[in-house]
Protein backbone atom coordinates (compact mmCIF):
# COMPACT_ATOMS: atom_id res chain seq x y z
CA UNK A 1 0.00 0.00 0.00
CA UNK A 2 1.49 3.21 -1.16
CA UNK A 3 1.18 6.12 1.24
CA UNK A 4 0.20 3.95 4.20
CA UNK A 5 1.75 5.29 7.41
CA UNK A 6 3.18 2.11 8.93
CA UNK A 7 4.81 3.93 11.80
CA UNK A 8 1.72 5.93 12.82
CA UNK A 9 -0.87 3.20 12.25
CA UNK A 10 0.97 0.04 13.30
CA UNK A 11 4.42 0.45 14.83
CA UNK A 12 3.66 3.37 17.16
CA UNK A 13 0.40 1.88 18.52
CA UNK A 14 2.14 -1.45 19.19
CA UNK A 15 5.11 0.29 20.78
CA UNK A 16 2.80 2.39 22.97
CA UNK A 17 0.74 -0.66 23.93
CA UNK A 18 3.76 -2.80 24.88
CA UNK A 19 5.44 0.06 26.73
CA UNK A 20 2.31 0.86 28.74
CA UNK A 21 1.92 -2.80 29.66
CA UNK A 22 5.49 -2.66 30.97
CA UNK A 23 5.35 0.62 32.87
CA UNK A 24 1.91 0.04 34.40
CA UNK A 25 2.91 -3.49 35.46
CA UNK A 26 5.97 -2.00 37.17
CA UNK A 27 3.82 0.67 38.81
CA UNK A 28 1.30 -1.88 40.07
CA UNK A 29 4.10 -4.03 41.47
CA UNK A 30 5.69 -0.96 43.07
CA UNK A 31 2.48 0.00 44.85
CA UNK A 32 1.75 -3.55 46.04
CA UNK A 33 5.30 -4.11 47.30
CA UNK A 34 5.29 -0.76 49.09
CA UNK A 35 2.01 -1.64 50.79
CA UNK A 36 3.52 -4.96 51.90
CA UNK A 37 6.47 -3.19 53.47
CA UNK A 38 8.98 -4.14 50.74
CA UNK A 39 10.13 -0.58 50.14
CA UNK A 40 13.71 -1.21 49.03
CA UNK A 41 12.69 -2.23 45.51
CA UNK A 42 10.11 0.54 45.00
CA UNK A 43 12.49 3.33 43.94
CA UNK A 44 14.12 1.15 41.28
CA UNK A 45 10.75 0.07 39.88
CA UNK A 46 9.57 3.69 39.99
CA UNK A 47 12.62 4.86 38.04
CA UNK A 48 11.98 2.47 35.15
CA UNK A 49 8.23 3.04 35.29
CA UNK A 50 8.64 6.80 34.81
CA UNK A 51 11.41 6.43 32.24
CA UNK A 52 9.19 4.23 30.06
CA UNK A 53 6.24 6.60 30.55
CA UNK A 54 8.26 9.66 29.46
CA UNK A 55 9.49 7.91 26.31
CA UNK A 56 5.95 6.79 25.41
CA UNK A 57 4.36 10.20 25.99
CA UNK A 58 7.07 11.94 23.98
CA UNK A 59 6.44 9.56 21.06
CA UNK A 60 2.69 10.15 21.31
CA UNK A 61 3.05 13.92 21.32
CA UNK A 62 5.54 13.88 18.45
CA UNK A 63 4.11 11.20 16.15
CA UNK A 64 0.48 10.31 16.93
CA UNK A 65 -1.71 11.21 13.97
CA UNK A 66 -4.36 8.52 14.30
CA UNK A 67 -6.45 7.28 17.24
CA UNK A 68 -4.73 3.86 17.15
CA UNK A 69 -1.82 5.02 19.31
CA UNK A 70 -4.25 6.37 21.92
CA UNK A 71 -6.18 3.11 21.90
CA UNK A 72 -2.86 1.30 22.38
CA UNK A 73 -2.14 3.58 25.34
CA UNK A 74 -5.47 2.77 27.02
CA UNK A 75 -5.30 -0.95 26.26
CA UNK A 76 -1.73 -1.14 27.54
CA UNK A 77 -2.77 0.57 30.76
CA UNK A 78 -5.60 -1.94 31.31
CA UNK A 79 -3.46 -5.00 30.57
CA UNK A 80 -0.57 -3.59 32.62
CA UNK A 81 -2.77 -3.43 35.72
CA UNK A 82 -3.88 -7.01 35.23
CA UNK A 83 -0.35 -8.29 34.59
CA UNK A 84 1.14 -6.37 37.52
CA UNK A 85 -1.32 -8.00 39.91
CA UNK A 86 -0.79 -11.41 38.32
CA UNK A 87 3.00 -11.14 38.55
CA UNK A 88 2.82 -10.13 42.22
CA UNK A 89 0.53 -13.07 42.99
CA UNK A 90 2.91 -15.40 41.15
CA UNK A 91 5.87 -14.21 43.26
CA UNK A 92 3.66 -14.51 46.41
CA UNK A 93 5.81 -12.14 48.45
CA UNK A 94 5.04 -11.66 52.12
CA UNK A 95 2.85 -13.23 54.76
CA UNK A 96 -0.83 -13.71 55.48
CA UNK A 97 -2.76 -14.62 58.57
CA UNK A 98 -5.37 -17.34 58.26
CA UNK A 99 -8.14 -17.35 60.86
CA UNK A 100 -10.37 -20.40 61.08
CA UNK A 101 -13.51 -20.76 63.20
CA UNK A 102 -14.90 -24.27 63.62
CA UNK A 103 -17.69 -25.89 65.59
CA UNK A 104 -16.10 -29.30 65.08
CA UNK A 105 -12.83 -30.83 63.85
CA UNK A 106 -10.77 -28.11 65.57
CA UNK A 107 -8.27 -30.49 67.09
CA UNK A 108 -7.95 -32.46 63.83
CA UNK A 109 -7.26 -29.29 61.86
CA UNK A 110 -4.81 -28.05 64.48
CA UNK A 111 -2.93 -31.37 64.28
CA UNK A 112 -2.97 -31.47 60.47
CA UNK A 113 -1.51 -27.96 60.13
CA UNK A 114 1.07 -28.64 62.84
CA UNK A 115 2.07 -31.93 61.18
CA UNK A 116 2.80 -30.00 57.95
CA UNK A 117 5.14 -27.67 59.85
CA UNK A 118 2.90 -24.61 60.19
CA UNK A 119 2.87 -22.62 63.39
CA UNK A 120 -0.65 -22.84 64.79
CA UNK A 121 -2.42 -21.26 67.75
CA UNK A 122 -5.81 -22.50 68.93
CA UNK A 123 -8.32 -20.89 71.31
CA UNK A 124 -11.66 -21.94 72.70
CA UNK A 125 -14.41 -19.47 71.91
CA UNK A 126 -18.11 -18.89 71.91
CA UNK A 127 -19.97 -18.32 68.65
CA UNK A 128 -23.58 -17.55 67.82
CA UNK A 129 -24.37 -21.27 67.66
CA UNK A 130 -22.32 -22.39 70.63
CA UNK A 131 -18.72 -23.36 71.44
CA UNK A 132 -16.09 -22.98 68.70
CA UNK A 133 -12.37 -23.42 68.16
CA UNK A 134 -10.45 -20.44 66.76
CA UNK A 135 -7.31 -21.38 64.90
CA UNK A 136 -4.72 -18.82 63.80
CA UNK A 137 -1.71 -19.38 61.59
CA UNK A 138 0.67 -16.92 59.93
CA UNK A 139 2.01 -18.35 56.68
CA UNK A 140 4.11 -17.27 53.75
CA UNK A 141 1.85 -16.30 50.86
CA UNK A 142 3.44 -19.01 48.74
CA UNK A 143 2.15 -21.58 51.28
CA UNK A 144 -1.42 -20.25 51.37
CA UNK A 145 -2.83 -22.71 48.82
CA UNK A 146 -1.48 -25.63 50.81
CA UNK A 147 -3.00 -24.32 54.05
CA UNK A 148 -6.38 -23.73 52.41
CA UNK A 149 -6.26 -27.22 50.92
CA UNK A 150 -5.65 -28.70 54.39
CA UNK A 151 -8.54 -26.67 55.84
CA UNK A 152 -10.93 -27.74 53.07
CA UNK A 153 -9.88 -31.39 53.38
CA UNK A 154 -10.10 -31.66 57.16
CA UNK A 155 -13.11 -29.42 57.71
CA UNK A 156 -14.91 -28.43 54.50
CA UNK A 157 -17.56 -26.40 56.36
CA UNK A 158 -15.05 -24.31 58.34
CA UNK A 159 -15.30 -20.53 58.23
CA UNK A 160 -11.96 -18.93 57.46
CA UNK A 161 -10.58 -15.54 56.54
CA UNK A 162 -7.24 -14.54 55.06
CA UNK A 163 -5.58 -11.14 55.52
CA UNK A 164 -2.29 -9.70 54.34
CA UNK A 165 0.14 -8.70 57.04
CA UNK A 166 3.12 -6.43 56.61
CA UNK A 167 5.66 -8.41 58.56
CA UNK A 168 6.17 -11.48 60.71
CA UNK A 169 8.93 -12.02 63.21
CA UNK A 170 10.03 -15.38 64.58
CA UNK A 171 7.25 -17.97 64.48
CA UNK A 172 7.11 -21.45 63.06
CA UNK A 173 7.18 -21.94 59.31
CA UNK A 174 7.62 -25.13 57.26
CA UNK A 175 11.14 -25.82 56.14
CA UNK A 176 11.69 -25.27 52.41
CA UNK A 177 11.94 -28.57 50.59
Amino acid sequence: MEGFDWYGNVILPLFVFASRVGDVSLGTLRIILTARGKRSLAPLLGFFEVLIWIVVVSQLITHARTPFAFLGYAAGFALGNFLGIYIEEWFAIGYVIVRVILQQDGERLFSALKREGFGVTVFDGQGTRGPVKLIFTVVRRRDLRKVLSIIRTVSPSAFFSVEDIRAAHAGVFPKDQ
